[in-house]
């Protein structure tokens, strides 16, 4: 397997990336059953098939239910079982970033986590004003990291937010497939990450 070479930072999404959020949604969508009146395996079923159709699938059942969104439960986030091991081992070759659509206080919730020490710098989109896909985001890390693209990798769960827009400003990239981001369907070489892995562990074979 080949590894990824002339790199020198590796940036990292947050939810569904280092953070698993799968409590999270399960307590969103039992919520959004119990709204609606219909069972969670409806919800559950109905979301998966609107995240293969490549859209927000609890999003788009909330709409279709016609029931209002519940609150996003920030204390049932955990860190995956590999995150800290993993960021641990790669920042002792790497800078490494993150570039993330959060609320403000990243980087304190990142100090919760027990992981901040492994970051060099965070870039979240309430700091900045401008939220993923949209390329500034992305340019903003760079220009603050003092890395050209092609010396960087994004690393993330969703295809249109992580993939995409990295690979449009000529950054590598790695698709980590937790998370419902997992059911995306790949549309075309424009979308077409440089590696796969199904857990973050994995991206060791990479770098």
């Amino acid at each position: 397997m080949q590894k990824l070479s002339e790199i020198s930072w590796l940036f990292f999404d947050m939810g569904s990336t280092l953070v698993d959020e799968s409590i999270v949604y399960e307590a969103r969508m039992k919520k959004v059953a119990q709204l609606a009146g219909v069972s969670y395996e409806y919800v559950y079923e109905t979301a998966v098939k609107f995240y293969k159709e490549n859209k927000q699938g609890v999003l788009e059942t909330v709409k279709l239910l016609n029931v209002e969104k519940p609150k996003w439960r920030f204390e049932d986030e955990i860190l995956y079982s590999d995150t800290e091991e993993c960021l641990k081992e790669l920042s002792r070759k790497y800078k490494i970033g993150v570039i993330a659509n959060q609320l403000t206080g990243t980087k304190g919730r990142l100090e919760k986590f027990g992981i901040l020490k492994y970051m060099d710098l965070v870039i979240s989109s309430a700091d900045e004003g401008v939220s993923k896909p949209d390329k500034r985001i992305f340019e903003i890390a760079l220009e603050r990291s003092g890395c050209k693209p092609e010396n960087a990798v994004m690393v993330g769960d969703r295809i249109d937010n992580d993939i995409v827009p990295a690979k449009q400003i000529g950054m590598k990239t790695i698709w980590v497939k937790q998370g419902f981001g997992k059911f995306w369907t790949i549309a075309g070489e424009s979308e077409m990450p440089d590696y796969e892995a199904n857990r973050l562990s994995e991206l060791l074979a990479y770098l």
